[in-house]
């Protein structure tokens, strides 16, 4: 297996990440290449090598630097989800299958649909690259799939180890956290989140990756069984949510209006 370094995460168009995923040997794994210029300066940054990229959905700002790289580097692999508007040379995967990458690298591929229909999650080497699926302190919204979908998808995620790295597409951690705690005010957990993640941003830093077991512990959209989320569900839409795929919708819904 492939050993890995820490994740890196390069900025890209106004809040988005690509993801580096570097091998001891100086290869690395390009996860959404919204752009490409960033991701070359990054690459020759680290010393780098791109081995393959990974693309967890068809939207332009995690596919749109693709084209461009592999007019960099012809041949370069390409894992993406089995989409006609990824239009692309790649190998096409699916929910339950491997990609795998020359040199050891394996990523178990997750179906997460709800953000799109088609989303996939990657996992491997100690990482989740979860797209615009969860993100730090929330998830994504749900331009193509149900409630009962994302739901589906989250409890997947929310089922790996609590060491998992979250590397997802976009620095939301202060935004999400904002509504977080408007839900879950008391929870200390997601103080102690925040508070790092305000420091972060104050020297310019990303707040990502986040670790699986504090998402855990601080997002909302992975809490929907807790008692206090639930009554803040309720309390918002005025009525009881019914069952746990209700109180998602509503805490989707709610924050798809909010403004802090």
């Amino acid at each position: 297996m492939q050993p890995i370094a820490a994740p890196v995460p390069v900025p890209t168009l106004s809040d988005n990440y690509v993801w580096l995923l570097p091998g001891r040997g100086g290869d690395a794994v390009v996860v959404d290449p919204g752009e490409a210029a960033p991701v070359r300066k990054a690459l020759a940054r680290h010393a780098l090598r791109p081995a393959a990229v990974l693309l967890t959905h068809h939207h332009a700002d995690h596919i749109g630097g693709t084209a461009e790289l592999l007019g960099d580097f012809p041949g370069l692999p390409v894992f993406a989800p089995d989409d006609p508007r990824i239009a692309l040379p790649c190998t096409r995967v699916r929910d339950g299958e491997v990609a795998a990458v020359a040199g050891g690298w394996r990523f178990e591929v997750i179906g997460v649909p709800g953000h799109t229909v088609s989303h996939v999650a990657f996992l491997g080497h100690g990482v989740l690259c979860s797209g615009d699926t969860l993100f730090s302190l929330g998830c994504g919204r749900l331009f193509e799939g149900t409630p009962a979908q994302m739901l589906a998808s989250l409890d997947r995620l929310a089922a790996l180890p609590v060491d998992t790295l979250v590397c997802c597409g976009h620095e939301y951690t202060l935004a999400n956290g904002a509504f977080a705690r408007r839900v879950e005010p008391d929870n200390r957990a997601l103080d102690a989140r925040l508070q790092e993640a305000t420091a972060m941003r104050d020297r310019g830093l990303p707040t990502l990756p986040a670790t699986l077991g504090g998402e855990l512990a601080a997002n909302p959209f992975l809490r929907v069984d807790a008692p206090a989320v639930r009554a803040a569900a309720a309390d918002w839409l005025g009525h009881d949510p019914g069952d746990r795929v209700g109180t998602f919708a509503a805490l989707r819904r709610w924050k798809d209006g909010f403004r802090a």
